[in-house]
């Protein structure tokens, strides 16, 4: 069934191939200015066009019209920790308290605490938890999510989560899954790095392969959690068994996980908060992704990373929720009003870093281009509830839009 969709406020369409880096003050390539129309072809854009054109061409087929709102693309949200159970909140009067994150673990919180909770609690339970938190990252706009394991921290648990992940990915009008095993997490309640980091990748590597779920790996690469070398060779094992890369570096100190992600040419290298440049230009040229997660210095009261020596130096980067048990939010318009309110962004570089910077790292299951709006491109795309589409990211604690089509499907926020 065709639909066109008319009456549009200015169009963000970001369309191009692979990611946007440097500086994007010129909007002009990115932004078309209001009178556009969009021909959705089932859950494909089949047009682009002038809206005159477009109604003359295709008299007779269902509009949608837009009331002069704008339009931008369906967002991405490169990094979450999805399917987890139990409350940490107790923790914030500790960190208050002055504890780091390792003296809340020794605690009794942290991750630890988290994977008992999720070993617990039923198959089932946890899978009505995870289709919630997509409905709420779909009111925020989120047409697509990257989801890892990492909180069950056993082959058993592992797999399990990574069963309930492939279960809701089915279910109807929710954003699409792009799915991690994330097993090499942190060492299980009881047991030291070492030997747990042995049954990671005599056991559950295999196990996993087995099941055919996960399309990338990641791992804590950081100093006190998974070494260098450990991460390494998982990396580079699970390359060998077909799963894609991903890493976590450099969260707490520049510990050289940086270096590893360009020899390996990881997808993305994730946290990066005190990398040094040099690294991240070497990050760049090996075509890795640096992703920033802002949420996670927020919630921890941290400077953020320097954004801006990435934007002078045309290294590519992305930006993503990373929900998770210390930072609960699914909000991208809010993890974005946190660079453009806080460090400066423009309004359009936010957006890229969680769209098509995004999309380069967690591809549609589809196979179609996501993160843009093109031709040929999945219709996932966002209305803002406004005439201006800088929009999206200005309004935190509040989703900016008051609809998204999801696959060629309009839902009414």
């Amino acid at each position: 069934m065709k639909r066109l969709l008319v009456n549009l406020g200015p169009l963000v369409h970001l369309s191009g191939n692979g990611p946007i880096a440097g500086d994007l003050t010129d909007e002009t390539s990115h932004v078309l200015p209001a009178g556009m129309a969009i021909l959705v072809n089932e859950h494909v854009i089949e047009r682009i066009g002038h809206e005159g054109d477009l109604i003359e061409e295709y008299q007779g087929i269902e509009t949608i019209d837009l009331e002069g709102k704008a339009v931008i693309p369906g967002l991405v949200d490169a990094h979450t920790h999805l399917l987890w159970a139990g409350d940490r909140s107790r923790e914030i009067s500790w960190k208050l308290q002055g504890m780091s994150y390792r003296q809340i673990a020794d605690k009794g919180g942290g991750i630890a605490y988290t994977v008992e909770q999720t070993r617990n609690l039923p198959g089932s339970e946890l899978a009505k938890i995870g289709i919630k938190r997509m409905e709420e990252a779909l009111r925020n706009g989120t047409t697509h999510l990257e989801a890892k394991s990492g909180y069950g921290l056993s082959t058993e648990s592992e797999l399990k989560l990574l069963e309930i992940a492939e279960s809701i990915s089915a279910v109807d009008n929710l954003p699409s899954l792009d799915l991690t095993w994330m097993g090499a997490h942190a060492a299980p309640p009881g047991e030291k790095i070492e030997s747990y980091y042995e049954s990671v990748i005599s056991d559950q590597l295999p196990n996993v392969i087995e099941q055919g779920i996960a399309r990338s790996v990641d791992v804590f690469c950081e100093p006190g959690w998974f070494s260098i070398e450990q991460s390494e060779e998982l990396l580079k094992e699970s390359k060998k068994n077909g799963l894609d890369l991903r890493i976590h570096i450099d969260e707490f100190e520049d510990g050289g996980g940086g270096d590893l992600a360009a020899e390996l040419k990881v997808q993305t290298a994730d946290h990066a908060h005190h990398t040094k440049l040099d690294t991240r230009i070497n990050m760049a040229n090996a075509n890795v992704m640096t992703g920033f997660l802002p949420g996670t210095p927020y919630s921890m009261g941290e400077p953020y990373p320097d954004f801006h020596e990435c934007i002078a130096n045309n290294v590519q980067w992305s930006i993503a929720t990373d929900f998770n048990p210390n930072c609960r939010t699914l909000s991208l318009p809010f993890i974005a009003s946190i660079l453009v309110q806080r460090n400066e962004i423009t309004p359009i570089t936010a957006l890229a870093a969680c769209t098509r910077n995004s999309a380069q790292t967690t591809p549609h299951p589809s196979g179609l281009a996501h993160g843009q709006i093109c031709e040929g491109g999945i219709a996932n795309l966002n209305i803002i509830d406004g005439p201006y589409w800088e929009a999206w990211c200005v309004q935190p604690g509040h989703s900016p839009f008051s609809a998204t089509m999801l696959e060629g499907k309009m839902i009414y926020h």
